[in-house]
């Protein structure tokens, strides 16, 4: 069949003649699209409204689940990401569920145990998920092993992904070619692939770069091509078209009110520019359409607090120059916000491309895009003209170790050496494939939390997330009160909440008290007032005692002029709360939130040992004593959050 698009008289019914080879679309609104534009806070109540007519669209399959979606329901929106899957397939019955699995990593920022890996999936097929886009940040495919294992025995579909990155401006290069896209294709129709994805998370490939490489997949592997493409540098709607073009098979887009900036090319301009064609979708426009009337209308005002509104372009095209994802710039954005250094962004720009040669040339995507940028930024803000990577994050020493797999090229040796001193598990890389030097973790996850989990889904959300993960279950069963900041908005709070905003442009936020205008009495007195060259006659109407108006009268200087008039001081900010003792202090180097106290009131340590794990970002940093001492006071618990400056521990 040629892959050569070819028009047909065009009809725009829905029930127009079936193309011959059709483009399958797959929708990522209700999890890409969200993620993306506004930090992955989209509801599950707010999936419901649309849930049923899109199950009716004719998507080869809705990403309903995976990525940070896991994440950030149980941590900032109390729901339990299991009975999103659950619910959402009482109301979606026709279409697949496809999920991103981050491989070995779960839906975490760390390679977990092969007990853990084995029961997630099992559960997640259990629960309803029918496709595991499954991929890996190193595309080290030692690190599909176990899932694929799983995905296999529980009968659903495998997805293979290759994470798409460059070295230079466009395809080729010594690194990322066609030579390497191909090998690593034939390696995941090896393993069992059903189908294969280029995972294009920056929204780098061009249009003709992506032609030869389509085409090149398309005659190395059997099995049907994939393109996910975000929208970040403006280039994936004409990537998409030269990718028909070139046969690929499948393509990932949103609705329209999800798609565009950091999120994907919306479906609506690619059902028409495909109408008639041998490639229609055969999609029935007005359907999308309606969606899009109650997503615009009933779901969007509720996040569009949310939304980046500092930039008046959807594109941008820096993303071709640092090559760094929309969801992983604002992150960067707001930690330097968040740490009153946002003036070093443009430093922050520079030093990336460095610190990621130093680590491999590892593409930049969930987690490596996070372990790059946090040492970024710490490098940018910590590191002094004689010393670079003085404040290395614990992924960063894992990946140096070789946890998260083989890199690209060999890290920095100098940069590993640093990494890996003292490092827990040896000073000496591993080569194996990292989850066969971890330890089984289901079990001793088990005795931790105890009671609490009711379940294995309860148990494998807190193994992946113990602090955030123990905390939703105490919300869950009830144990503790969930704060306001997790609880959900309604159409109601957006009308207050868009009142109030037009108020205060309009400079109406302070109401204006109506009092009624009293009479005159017979003491009113009438004023010449004159302002500059403009003459005004003002009554004046005197309250309470009678005043008395004299002309000032002149004073003679006193030899003693006496006591100076007591004038009270301006309130000063009230002064930090004071520590249960002196000492040398360790402060928090940046916002975060407290993982584990290493050491303990009354414990002894010596300059350099870890005494906190503070994670930044998602990302663990360790901070070691000041000097040697004895703890004499810990100020805060694990899962406290703590603002930049705060006072962790003293150490006397």
């Amino acid at each position: 069949m040629s892959d050569q698009v070819t028009m047909t008289p065009l009809n725009y019914s829905a029930d127009r003649p079936k193309a011959i080879n059709p483009v399958k679309i797959m929708d990522l609104s209700i999890r890409d699209g969200h993620q993306s534009l506004f930090a992955t806070r989209g509801r599950t109540e707010d999936m419901i409204p649309v849930a049923e007519l899109m199950d009716e669209v004719g998507f080869w399959a809705i990403e309903t689940w995976g990525g940070a979606t896991f994440d950030t329901m149980h941590r900032f929106l109390n729901e339990d990401p299991w009975q999103r899957l659950r619910t959402l397939k009482r109301y979606i019955k026709k279409t697949p569920f496809s999920m991103l699995l981050r491989a070995q990593n779960l839906v975490g920022y760390r390679n977990y145990a092969d007990d853990l890996a084995y029961a997630f999936v099992e559960r997640a097929a259990e629960n309803g998920m029918d496709i595991f886009r499954t991929f890996d940040a190193l595309n080290d495919y030692r690190n599909f092993e176990t899932v694929v294992k799983q995905i296999k025995k529980s009968g659903k579909h495998f997805q293979g992904c290759i994470c798409y990155t460059l070295t230079e401006p466009r395809l080729g290069g010594e690194v990322y070619n066609l030579e390497y896209y191909t090998d690593r294709a034939k390696a995941l129709e090896e393993m069992g692939a059903d189908s294969i994805c280029l995972k294009d998370m920056a929204g780098l490939m061009a249009p003709y770069d992506a032609y030869p490489l389509i085409k090149a997949l398309k005659q190395a592997v059997g099995v049907p091509i994939h393109l996910h493409s975000h929208f970040t540098s403006g280039m994936s709607p004409m990537t998409h078209l030269k990718a028909i073009e070139a046969g690929v098979d499948i393509i990932d887009t949103c609705m329209t009110p999800y798609a565009y900036r950091t999120s994907h090319a919306a479906v609506e301009p690619l059902v028409m520019a495909l109408l008639g064609t041998n490639r229609d979708t055969g999609f029935d426009i007005k359907k999308l359409a309606e969606i899009n009337e109650i997503l615009e209308k009933q779901v969007m005002p509720k996040y569009k607090h949310l939304l980046d509104d500092s930039k008046v372009s959807i594109i941008d095209i820096n993303v071709l120059l640092h090559q760094t994802p929309g969801g992983m710039l604002s992150n960067l954005v707001n930690q330097l916000r968040e740490m009153d250094a946002l003036d070093k962004i443009d430093e922050v720009y520079k030093e990336l491309p460095r610190v990621r040669k130093d680590l491999g040339q590892i593409p930049l995507v969930t987690p490596t895009s996070q372990i790059v940028g946090v040492q970024t930024v710490n490098n940018v803000l910590h590191d002094t003209p004689g010393e670079r990577y003085k404040m290395i994050t614990g992924q960063v020493k894992d990946l140096c170790y070789g946890l998260y797999g083989k890199t690209a090229v060999p890290i920095n040796p100098e940069l590993q050496a640093k990494a890996l001193k003292g490092y827990p598990r040896g000073e000496q890389p591993i080569t194996c494939r990292p989850a066969e030097v971890l330890e089984p973790e289901l079990e001793k996850a088990k005795a931790e939390i105890g009671d609490l989990a009711v379940d294995m889904d309860d148990l494998i959300l807190y193994a992946q997330f113990p602090v955030t993960g123990k905390k939703f279950l105490e919300w869950k069963y009830g144990k503790t009160e969930p704060p306001a900041s997790v609880k959900p908005i309604t159409m109601e709070d957006v009308k207050k909440r868009d009142e109030l905003v037009k108020k205060a442009l309009a400079g109406k936020l302070v109401e204006p008290k109506q009092v009624e205008k009293p009479p005159k009495s017979q003491a009113v007195r009438k004023f010449n007032v004159f302002i500059d060259d403009e003459y005004f006659a003002v009554d004046v109407d005197p309250t309470g005692q009678p005043q008395i108006v004299s002309a000032p009268q002149p004073v003679a200087a006193a030899a003693n002029p006496g006591p100076k008039p007591v004038v009270a001081p301006v309130a000063a900010p009230p002064a930090p709360e004071p520590m249960a003792a002196d000492g040398t202090v360790l402060l928090a180097p940046m916002p975060g939130m407290i993982v584990k106290y290493e050491r303990k009131a009354g414990d002894s340590v010596k300059k350099g040992d870890t005494v906190v794990i503070l994670e930044a970002m998602k990302m663990e940093n360790a901070l070691t004593a000041p000097c040697d001492g004895t703890v004499q006071a810990i100020k805060f618990a694990s899962g406290d959050t703590v603002a930049k400056g705060a006072v962790l521990a003293v150490i006397s």
